[in-house]
């Protein structure tokens, strides 16, 4: 249930600032108030789906916004590149960028604690084309063990060049793609240049994100709180919503990044919110309980709500 809330969570809030970023390269200060607007107009959900979760279930909203975000991650983040960037999108439609390589030359790109160094010359050119948000397919070298290139339209590029990231600039310029500055980006002035088509539909896009983490974490608590009997509460809460979120959220944003350098691809990440959301739906759907109307002191049979607790301190001199 934590892993599922955990990967809605991080991928709503501050991975969408991420993409944003680092991927469609919207400056900062213009990625910064597009989230905070969502933020403002999607914050009351948390009280809204807390109180629908007294009514209705804790397990119907939980679930139901783990599957919300799989029906629709692949065509929101579709709709906030094209929002966001459309230069950007057009050119990842139109331009083709090969990576020539020796798939043994290849590495998984995962590197959380940013300590691992990838220098294979296909490492090199994977990792430059991903953080410049280039679309990209891979084919083997005709001989296995042979030196990996970039092949973008004309222009046949060296990874290990000490020229490379030059080169790859003008390359990718050459056939279309654009400067980070581009007139199409989105830019936002000041907090109350929201009022533009642009911005605009960003932040609605933005809030539905934020919705789906209302739903998933609104209720999240009380259901937790009423899972356990209070003598084993603090532990059986602490462990699986730690684990849930440190592991499964914390570790998401380097884990995209990994598959999309992988794939060739700004969108082949969200495969991982995808499945582990996914996961907590059927796992949940077939063995979560409900619990609105559990007994939270169940188990506990010495205490019951009303009653009142002596502590006695044996060490006490009197």
């Amino acid at each position: 249930m934590v892993a599922g809330q955990g990967v809605v969570w991080y991928t709503g809030q501050f991975y969408a600032l991420f993409f944003l970023t680092s991927v469609l390269k919207v400056d900062g200060y213009t990625g910064n108030l597009l989230v905070a607007w969502s933020l403002a107009i999607g914050t009351g959900g948390f009280i809204f789906f807390g109180w629908l979760s007294d009514k209705i279930g804790r397990k119907p909203i939980i679930l139901g916004g783990c599957l919300l975000a799989v029906i629709t991650y692949f065509p929101v983040f579709g709709l906030l590149a094209e929002t966001a960037n459309p230069a950007l999108s057009k050119a990842h439609e139109s331009v083709k960028v090969v990576v020539m390589a020796d798939p043994n030359d290849c590495s998984f790109q995962f590197n959380p604690v940013g300590t691992a160094k990838f220098t294979s010359g296909c490492d090199i050119a994977k990792g430059a084309l991903a953080r410049a948000s280039v679309v990209y397919s891979q084919q083997p070298t005709v001989t296995t063990g042979a030196a990996a290139s970039v092949k973008i339209g004309d222009k046949t590029l060296d990874p290990k060049a000490a020229t490379f990231a030059v080169d790859l600039t003008a390359a990718l310029t050459a056939v279309g793609y654009p400067a980070a500055s581009n007139p199409s980006v989105v830019k936002m002035a000041n907090p109350g240049d929201i009022f533009r088509a642009q911005p605009f539909k960003l932040v609605l896009i933005l809030a539905f994100l934020m919705v789906l983490v209302t739903m998933v974490y609104g209720p999240i608590a009380a259901a937790l709180v009423e899972l356990f009997p209070t003598r084993i509460r603090y532990t059986s809460m602490s462990l699986p919503y730690h684990i849930g979120n440190g592991w499964f959220g914390g570790l998401l944003p380097a884990t995209m990044f990994a598959m999309n350098a992988q794939n060739g691809s700004i969108f082949y990440g969200l495969w991982y919110p995808i499945v582990i959301a996914g996961a907590t739906f059927v796992i949940g759907l077939l063995f979560l309980p409900e619990t609105k109307d559990r007994d939270i002191y169940a188990g506990d049979s010495s205490l019951h709500p009303g009653d009142r607790v002596v502590v006695i301190d044996p060490m006490a001199v009197d």
